[in-house]
C-alpha cells in the first residue's frame, strides 16, 4: 500500500517535512499502543457496589413505557464481558445538559451496534427519568441504555459528582468476576492535570481527530445544543 501518493507540484520542502510527521504519526500510533498495553495490564481493580438505576426508555417506538429499576449487575449482558459507563454531566448542579457530553453522546448512539458484539454499554445521569427521556427523544437517541441515578451515590463514589452535586464528565469501565463480584477497572476524567484541563477523554470523540487534520486544528471550538 502506498504511503503517501505524490501529488504534482509538491515541493522537496513539503515532501520532507511531510515524512517527518508520518515518522511522528508512527511513533505516536506506537505509543498509543504502549500506554493501551498499560491499561489492559492493570491489577484487579476494587469491587463495588450492586448500585441500582432507573432504566430510561428513550426509543420512540416505546411510547411511555415505564422506567424500570435495574442493578449495575443486570447491565452485564454476559460473562467475560466489560461495562462501560459513560457519566453524562446532566442533573443536581447540572441544570441544563452539557453540550460536549451530548456531543460524545450523539457519537455513542452511531456507533452502539458496533460496540454490542464486545461490550456492553451504558449512559448515566443524575438528571430524572422524565427530564432524561425527553432529552434523549429530542436527541434522536434510540440505541443507548439510558440510567437515571435517582438516589444512588454511583456517580458520586466513581468521581463524576462532587458531595454538592456538581457534575462532571467521566467514562468508567466495570468487570463482573465469575462468582458476581463486580470490580473498578479504570476511570478517565477530563483533568489530567493541573495544567491540563480539557483533554482527558479526547479519544471518546472522533470530531477532535478530525479537526486536528485540518490547518487550524480544533482551535477553542466549543459544541453547541444547537448542532
Amino acid at each position: 500500500m502506498l504511503r503517501h501518493t505524490r501529488l504534482a507540484g509538491e515541493s522537496a520542502d513539503y515532501l520532507a517535512a511531510r515524512e517527518e510527521l508520518r515518522q511522528a504519526e508512527i511513533d505516536l500510533m506506537r505509543h498509543r499502543e504502549t500506554v493501551a498495553a498499560l491499561r489492559r495490564s492493570l491489577p484487579q481493580g476494587p469491587p463495588v457496589d450492586d448500585y441500582v438505576f432507573l432504566e430510561v426508555p428513550a426509543d420512540l417506538d416505546a411510547g411511555d413505557t415505564p422506567v424500570r429499576e435495574v442493578a449495575l449487575s443486570e447491565l452485564f449482558t454476559g460473562p467475560g464481558r466489560p461495562l462501560i459507563v459513560y457519566h453524562f454531566m446532566y442533573g443536581k448542579l447540572q441544570s441544563s445538559p452539557c453540550p460536549m457530553c451530548t456531543l460524545w453522546i450523539d457519537g455513542f448512539e452511531g456507533v452502539a451496534r458496533h460496540l454490542a458484539p464486545n461490550a456492553d454499554f451504558a449512559v448515566a445521569a443524575a438528571a430524572d427519568p422524565p427530564t432524561l427521556r425527553q432529552y434523549a427523544r429530542d436527541r434522536g437517541w434510540r440505541r443507548l441504555r439510558l440510567l437515571s441515578c435517582g438516589d444512588s451515590t454511583f456517580k458520586y463514589d466513581l468521581g463524576s459528582e462532587d458531595k454538592a452535586g456538581e457534575q462532571d464528565s467521566t467514562v468508567s469501565v466495570l468487570t463482573r468476576d465469575g462468582d458476581g463480584t463486580i470490580r473498578h477497572f479504570y476511570s478517565a476524567h477530563p483533568r489530567m492535570a493541573d495544567d491540563i484541563d480539557q483533554r482527558g477523554i479526547d479519544l471518546l470523540a472522533p470530531v477532535w481527530h478530525l479537526l486536528d487534520l485540518t490547518p487550524r486544528g480544533r482551535g477553542e471550538w466549543y459544541a453547541s445544543l444547537d448542532h
